[in-house]
Parts: structure tokens; C-alpha cells; sequence
């Protein structure tokens, strides 16, 4: 039987031996936390730049609808006023092939002219019963996320 001086050692040396592993467990936890506190801070800073080049991205993406919108409403009026023209051109030219002396005022030279001036469209406007077209464009879905199309391109089936 041992004397409770014998048991008194022993146990006070398995107690320090707890004591230093419990130690080393909270010194190991402590390292990790500091560890994980400094991941977290470059993860909110790396946020946050993140999220400035994406605002400043969205100010750009922004800035240049609005210039194609601007762009699409000068070419509309643009087309509108062509159109506008060209109509006046083909009432005048109707105007004179109506007239008696219309025809013979016009030599082939002069139609041939007033052909050159008109440019192409003038052989289709000119034509009784044919109009030019405007194209017809809308800026609804112009430079949308949803019109991206992600096509694979020579390069990607190469490296499959």
C-alpha cells in the first residue's frame, strides 16, 4: 500500500503533465484564431476592392448605354430625316413625270443625274409603290447580361 505522500506526488505530477497539454491546447487554438482573424481581414479587404472595381465597372457599363442610347436616337432621326427627303425627292420626281412636259423636260442625262444624286436608294424609292425601309433596332436589350452568349472558340475545343 502506498502512503498517501507517495499518491499525493504522483498525482500532482499527472496533474501538471494535463495542465501543460491543456496548455498547449488553448496555445495551438490561439494561433489558429489569430490565424483565422487575419484571413478574415484579407478576405474583407480583398472585398472591398473587389466591390469598388465593381461599382466603377457598373459606372462605365452605365455611361456607355447611355451613350449608345443617345447614338441609336441620333441615327433614328438621322434615318427619319433621310427618309423624310427621299420622299420629297420621289413627289418631286413623280411631280414631274405627271406633268406633260416632264418627260421631255428630263433627258436621260438629267434622270441619270438626279439617279446619281439620290445615290442606290433612288432606284428603289423612285419606283411607284416602293418606300426604303428604316432598320428597325431598339435599345431594350442592348448590352444586357442576358444576350451574352459564351461560344466556344477555337482555342477552347483545341485545349479540350
Amino acid at each position: 500500500r502506498r502512503g498517501l505522500g507517495e499518491l499525493g506526488a504522483g498525482h500532482s505530477l499527472l496533474l501538471a503533465s494535463e495542465y501543460i497539454r491543456i496548455a498547449r491546447c488553448f496555445e495551438a487554438m490561439r494561433q489558429r484564431c489569430c490565424r483565422l482573424e487575419q484571413d478574415g481581414r484579407r478576405a474583407r479587404e480583398q472585398l472591398c476592392r473587389v466591390e469598388a472595381e465593381r461599382a466603377a465597372l457598373e459606372v462605365k457599363l452605365k455611361h456607355a448605354r447611355n451613350q449608345v442610347e443617345v447614338e441609336m436616337k441620333k441615327r433614328h432621326r438621322a434615318e427619319a430625316e433621310l427618309e423624310k427627303q427621299e420622299r420629297k425627292l420621289q413627289l418631286v420626281f413623280e411631280s414631274l413625270m405627271r406633268e406633260p412636259w416632264g418627260n421631255e423636260a428630263l433627258s436621260r442625262e438629267q434622270c441619270s443625274v438626279l439617279s446619281a444624286l439620290a445615290g442606290r436608294r433612288l432606284g428603289a424609292t423612285l419606283a411607284p409603290g416602293r418606300r426604303s425601309s428604316a432598320v428597325n433596332e431598339s435599345c431594350q436589350s442592348l448590352l444586357s447580361h442576358s444576350d451574352i452568349s459564351y461560344d466556344r472558340t477555337e482555342d477552347d475545343v483545341v485545349r479540350s
